[in-house]
């Protein structure tokens, strides 16, 4: 295939709205060895390794580990680089390419995602060496039986596992990792970001600086966007490479330095384009008591819920290119991670993702480009629907139940 047509970078903004990025048509194949080698390399030799989701919230854990065992990379190469791209004038959405700064940290970063869990560890349980000790941070296991394999291995063969997270845990699943002896910390998803748990879980004397990251990176991941700082961390993570993001944090904590805060000026153009033709694209929808804002887009998702929301939505879902969504809640709704957990996904009351496994081939994806998500939008909307129904039964039983205490008081 002509890498033309997979490359994004030069098409239109109508058309780069509904398509998705070129890392999209890269086989899974080619990708998991790319994805072996990487984490082979990050383990080889490591006295600690991190396997963590790769947002701001992921990697400030990763940020925090790496200063707890004094293994900051260096982040002179990684400001160099982005002065290169900025040079370059760099306007693709694509993730910035890694940066090879000829040395390695003694704590290995694995970037993983809830879908890639599971591989991580594998990888983890494969190549490190007895004795490592492994976190993982932000990222909460949709089963115990998904993870139980490689996580058993690791904790047989190394004294400290250690798993720091603030999302939603069944109890089940929390109990069984505890009982083969991790350390799991699970923080109050509406009161600390995995970042703030890790803080205050590594038993390390930090410098006010992490302090601080931690509570910035917990402004932007809880949704309260009190400091105009959490947001250029989340869309400079977003951008950038897992290690760059890392080394950076590392040396400067929430006050980014000057290189950064142009190179995320300088992608802030396009980015506020996309969500205007998201947003454009929405459409409201009755279901149960809440109104439903949908819309579909390579787009930064939050902040085109929060223009939802604005126009009347108590929820928002977010339809991707790549054919997951994100959905969104707040003080009118506080069920997404139900509505994810019928559709393939999970995740917060307020905040969950999912991708209905409606794609059985690229016809499927070709229908999706062309409709602007129509199936997997009617699907998120029909899972709403049966959660409506599930509250509606739910108030039925309690007004039953307080009908009935009455009538026994009188």
């Amino acid at each position: 295939m002509d890498d033309s047509l997979i490359d994004s970078s030069e098409l239109s903004l109508d058309r780069r709205s509904v398509l998705p990025g070129t890392g999209f048509f890269y086989p899974n194949s080619l990708d998991e060895d790319r994805s072996e080698e990487r984490a082979k390399a990050a383990i080889d030799g490591a006295e600690a390794v991190v396997v963590t989701d790769s947002d701001a919230d992921g990697l400030g854990c990763v940020a925090l580990i790496r200063e707890r065992y004094d293994a900051a990379l260096d982040v002179e190469p990684f400001l160099d680089a982005i002065n290169a791209r900025l040079n370059d004038g760099d306007d693709s959405d694509e993730t910035a390419v890694e940066t090879d700064d000829g040395d390695d940290s003694p704590v290995g970063l694995i970037a993983a995602g809830p879908h890639s869990l599971t591989e991580s560890l594998e990888y983890v349980a494969t190549y490190a060496e007895p004795g490592t000790a492994v976190y993982v941070c932000d990222i909460a296991p949709d089963s115990y039986d998904a993870v139980a394999d490689p996580l058993e291995t690791i904790r047989e063969r190394d004294d400290r596992v250690s798993w720091y997270d603030h999302h939603q845990w069944p109890a089940d699943v929390a109990d069984a990792v505890r009982d083969i002896g991790v350390d799991l910390v699970v923080g109050d998803s509406d009161k600390e970001c995995s970042t703030d748990v890790t803080l205050r879980s590594l038993g390390y004397d930090f410098d006010e600086q992490f302090t601080e990251l931690a509570a910035v990176t917990r402004d932007h991941d809880l949704w309260i966007n009190d400091d105009p700082r959490s947001k250029d961390l989340a869309d400079y993570a977003f951008w950038t490479d897992a290690e760059e993001y890392a080394a950076v944090v590392g040396a400067y904590g929430a006050s980014l330095p000057q290189p950064v805060e142009a190179y995320i000026s300088h992608r802030r153009v396009e980015k506020e384009q996309l969500i205007a033709k998201a947003v454009d694209r929405a459409a409201y929808k009755s279901v149960g008591p809440w109104t439903v804002g949908v819309t579909y887009g390579r787009c930064s998702q939050n902040e085109v819920a929060d223009e939802l929301q604005a126009a009347g939505a108590d929820a928002a879902v977010i339809v991707k290119p790549s054919g997951s969504a994100s959905i969104r809640g707040g003080e009118g709704f506080e069920s997404a991670h139900l509505v994810a957990r019928q559709v393939n996904g999970g995740g917060h009351p307020k905040a969950a993702g999912c991708k209905p496994d409606i794609y059985d081939d690229m016809m499927d994806y070709a229908y999706h480009w062309t409709t602007k998500g129509e199936t997997t939008k009617r699907v998120i909307l029909q899972a709403f629907e049966r959660v409506a129904e599930e509250h509606a039964a739910d108030e039925a039983d309690a007004a039953d139940e307080t009908d009935t205490t009455t009538a026994g008081d009188e």
